[in-house]
């Protein structure tokens, strides 16, 4: 594997010979000599291959893996890591901004319900009691990979739609279709362990880390239209945004 990705150690360097590793690496991903899902050799053989110590090859694995570049999976070994979906931080949805990128999303809507909003809902939404809400649950997959779990209510008195529509097609589209203009969004990002419930469906283990989201969107006439809390792969997904001094 090592000479097959052309890494070489040049002792004579003052770049430490774990980050000679590293960077070998780190290109051979970065130019897609090592594509999304590759196994890599056992540390003990990449380190023979290249005439370093256990100890070396341990530390320059272990950066890798801190880097979010390679991941050690039990019976598995060490993989690069699927290509991460990188996700602009503004008032978007992740359906569009997967399609805008290329991509191709597939939801399958797990739950399906139009019910009386319960009292968090109603706060959120500032709806009157009595208001029923659209209520769904859907598993978003990219490349037949699963991504996202995303749990939605929405108001009723915007649009009628189906789990039908919802599996076509993204919550912002029908939106957007019905009359909505967005506006902005309150937003917060977060992060916790898989659950028993959360982890099988997006295919990762029990006590993986995931990236969290909760959001309410409004629209351009002031109307809360919609409130989530979405969970995502942390190896496939992140958000990028841009800090201003002020």
């Amino acid at each position: 594997m090592a000479n097959q990705l052309g890494l070489t150690i040049d002792r004579s360097s003052p770049v430490p010979l774990y980050h000679q590793v590293v960077q070998g690496i780190e290109a051979a991903i970065h130019n897609g000599v090592l594509e999304p899902g590759s196994r890599l050799d056992n540390e003990i053989d990449l380190a023979a291959q290249l005439n370093l110590s256990r100890p070396t090859m341990r530390k320059a694995m272990d950066e890798l893996v801190r880097s979010g570049l390679l991941v050690r999976k039990r019976g598995v070994g060490t993989q690069v890591v699927s290509s991460q979906v990188r996700r602009p931080l503004e008032l978007s949805s992740l359906y569009d901004d997967l399609t805008n990128n290329g991509k191709k999303p597939t939801t399958q809507v797990l739950s399906f319900s139009h019910m009386e909003a319960d009292a968090a809902t109603l706060t959120a939404l500032q709806l009157p009691a009595g208001s029923k809400v659209y209520h769904f649950t859907r598993l978003r997959k990219v490349g037949g990979k699963p991504l996202a779990l995303m749990e939605n209510w929405v108001r009723d008195d915007i649009t009628t739609m189906d789990e039908s529509m919802l599996a076509a097609e993204g919550l912002y589209a029908i939106l957007r279709r019905g009359g909505v203009n967005f506006r902005l969004a309150s937003q917060r990002i977060g992060a916790m362990i898989a659950n028993d419930y959360q982890a099988p469906l997006l295919e990762t283990e029990a006590g993986s880390a995931l990236v969290t989201m909760e959001r309410t969107a409004v629209d351009d006439t002031g109307r809360m239209v919609e409130t989530g809390h979405h969970v995502y792969r942390a190896d496939s997904y992140s958000f990028e945004m841009t800090l201003v001094q002020r």
